[in-house]
């Protein structure tokens, strides 16, 4: 998940500082002991893996209603908020189910990536296919976002429609220093609303032992999982923590977890280039391309239609308008994929006629705005996991070089206002450390083969990570030739989900080195 020149993306793509792990092994012997007597002490995490699930209605955790939910089932699975501290508050995760059709083979968990994002419709994963005739497909809500409870929350609806029409584009010192108070402001309204202590423990190292727990609960011997965009690294950090507990494992879309985060934001602004450069290279073979007919001037077009917004925006039906972060922030939504394209060139072309209604559209959508203005809280918890997740740079030296590559890389998000300088964001002032270590290779012994699927034109998670990701776990990797974002079970390419198919259900590898392409239209 991407979101550019809000202070939420800013919080997420600067300031990220070191801070050590404590890594616990759920349910293991390790978990055991004994005492000076002899006497083996019970496993405190016993009565989580082993409690009971009473399955029911979704209708109260926000699973959008149609006929297709028919077949879902939800249920609660507690955690203890601190595994180190098991006896202590706890937490609940929302679980969804869709159960198999055929012969079943296991349970199979899926994320959506993020961080942040909601899990629970992603049992309708497969539905289908052979994945949703031999698994039960089960989402998840990660602690702290969705129907989990306790909630993270930062903002109000209405705070958050004002920051994101807040555009804080300068990078004199004075500049840098008001966004830096905001940071703080903003830091301290999560602290304050979240719970500091809460926000302690909603990092992925807790959410791969909540995902333990869950396929403990649901009395499975192995864990069977598909991860999208962030939840690849969910899932290689469960197959570093538990490598022997892995039957199965689908990463698509990876994170390089040997990458730091400066790193990755820049790799991602220059997938999001290539992205665009893909978009404006089908556009301009039309005449009514908004961004004209000639390619070497799409960046320098579009910027002559979104930089005014900066100081005005644009009307639109809803009464807020049109501002440079959203129109951006649209832009970005829909170069996820193709299918979106000529939704964007829509939108580009009203924005050229003085109006911002679709561009908005896209961004309310990525936001998870809905008509009324509420928001859900995948923002929130974007903010909050990313800054305990990842060192946290505050070196403005560092921060001042990345903000000039990234905008040297992906020339069609430069907003003109670079000087070499850029503020700390609200990871700097966060409330709570980093609960993850700094980048590294994964070390995984004993983890049987996964399998890494990898788009050459994914525009947030660029092909090389998933090349090097499959290359650290000694894996299989497919590549899939296109330009969007992830592919696994959405129809794009059979080539692509029967290899997928055949590894989860029968252990079959993919053929070395396979490269699939998109169905025929």
């Amino acid at each position: 998940m991407y979101i550019p020149n809000s202070r939420g993306g800013r919080a997420v793509g600067r300031a990220l500082l070191g801070g050590a792990a404590l890594v616990l092994i759920v349910g293991s012997a390790a978990a055991c002991g004994s005492d000076t007597t002899g006497t083996a002490r019970p496993d405190p995490l016993d009565r989580f893996a082993h409690q009971p699930l009473i399955w029911g209605s979704c209708a109260d955790m926000g699973v959008p209603d149609g006929d297709y939910t028919r077949a879902f089932e939800c249920t609660r699975v507690t955690v203890p908020v601190d595994y180190a501290n098991a006896d202590g508050p706890t937490a609940s995760i929302a679980v969804s189910r869709v159960r198999a059709t055929g012969a079943k083979v296991g349970s199979l968990l899926v994320n959506p990536g993020g961080p942040g994002g909601s899990g629970l419709i992603m049992a309708g994963i497969g539905a289908d296919s052979a994945i949703g005739e031999r698994f039960d497909v089960i989402g998840f809500d990660p602690r702290g976002i969705g129907a989990s409870t306790p909630s993270i929350r930062c903002l109000t609806g209405a705070e958050w429609d004002a920051e994101r029409a807040d555009v804080d584009v300068d990078k004199s010192p004075a500049g840098i220093a008001a966004a830096e108070q905001e940071s703080r402001e903003l830091a301290a309204r999560c602290a304050d609303r979240t719970g500091a202590e809460f926000l302690k423990h909603v990092g992925t190292y807790e959410v791969v032992r909540d995902m333990d727990i869950i396929r403990a609960a649901l009395g499975e011997e192995k864990m069977n999982y598909l991860g999208y965009s962030y939840g690849t690294r969910i899932g290689s950090t469960y197959a570093e923590t538990f490598p022997t507990r892995v039957r199965a494992m689908v990463l698509d879309g990876a994170l390089d977890p040997n990458q730091d985060y400066i790193e990755q934001a820049i790799a991602q602004s220059a997938g999001f280039q290539k992205a665009f450069d893909a978009f404006v290279a089908e556009c301009t073979q039309y005449t009514e391309c908004p961004l004209g007919t000639d390619p070497a001037a799409a960046d320098e077009r579009y910027q002559a239609l979104v930089r005014p917004l900066i100081a005005t925006p644009v009307p639109t039906t809803d009464p807020r308008g049109l501002g440079y972060n959203d129109a951006t922030t649209g832009t970005i939504a829909a170069l996820y994929s193709p299918g979106a394209w000529p939704t964007l060139a829509a939108g580009l072309e009203e924005l050229a006629q003085g109006r911002g209604d679709t561009l908005l559209a896209l961004a309310d959508l990525y936001s998870d705005r809905s008509a009324s203005g509420t928001y859900g809280n995948q923002t929130d918890a974007q903010i909050a996991v990313r800054c305990v997740d990842d060192p946290r740079v505050t070196d403005p030296v560092v921060l001042g070089r990345a903000d000039t590559e990234s905008r040297a890389v992906a020339p069609f998000l430069d907003d003109g206002f670079g000087t070499g300088r850029a503020a700390q964001g609200i990871c700097a002032f966060w409330p709570a450390p980093v609960s993850a270590p700094p980048a590294h290779a994964v070390d995984a012994p004993g983890l049987p083969n996964v399998v890494v699927v990898s788009t050459t034109g994914d525009p947030a998670t660029p092909h090389e990570a998933g090349v090097a990701l499959a290359d650290e776990l000694h894996g299989s990797l497919v590549t899939f030739e296109g330009t969007q974002h992830t592919v696994v079970a959405g129809g794009t390419s059979a080539c692509v989900d029967e290899a997928v198919d055949a590894y989860l259900i029968e252990g079959t590898a993919p053929a070395p080195g396979l490269t699939c392409g998109p169905d025929a239209a």
